[in-house]
């Protein structure tokens, strides 16, 4: 059995499939992988907005609880993940329904992300998430 381009060239593979679909040859498209890979890419939505929240959410308690280590990289930091969280949420508004699960998820991976950085015991930072989605996407909240 031959391999199908999409294990050997994944790029072939999206141009053949895109060319298909320009040329209504339907019949032809590889329905199975497409469907995966668009399974696959609706996840990969779902991982950014996390990873931003993680590192938002992980710079923010840095800021909160090492005022005195504040720095113009934290806040630069900071602002960047809010710009790009908003931006992913105006791109795919459907991803607000996730985000209160995603805050929750990311919150203790930003937790260990903040104490190894600051060398802050883990015990000394909130067990839940202490900033609401308003607190986290407000350019103007700073704690």
């Amino acid at each position: 059995m031959q391999p199908n381009l999409h294990d050997t060239d994944r790029l072939s593979w999206l141009e053949q499939q895109v060319h298909l679909l320009h040329t209504g040859r339907l019949d032809a498209l590889d329905i199975e992988h497409l469907t995966e890979e668009l399974e696959a890419e609706m996840g990969n939505e779902r991982r950014e907005l996390y990873r931003r929240l993680r590192i938002l959410i992980g710079h923010l308690l840095k800021w909160h609880y090492q005022p005195e280590q504040r720095s113009a990289s934290w806040a630069g930091t900071i602002r960047v993940q809010r710009k790009d969280i908003l931006k992913l949420l105006k791109g795919s508004p459907s991803l607000k329904r996730f985000i209160e699960e995603e805050i929750r998820e990311a919150h203790q991976d930003a937790v260990d992300l903040a104490s190894f950085e600051t060398g802050i015991d883990t015990a000394n930072f909130p067990t839940d998430c202490p900033y609401s989605v308003d607190d986290l996407l407000n350019a103007d909240y700073w704690p």
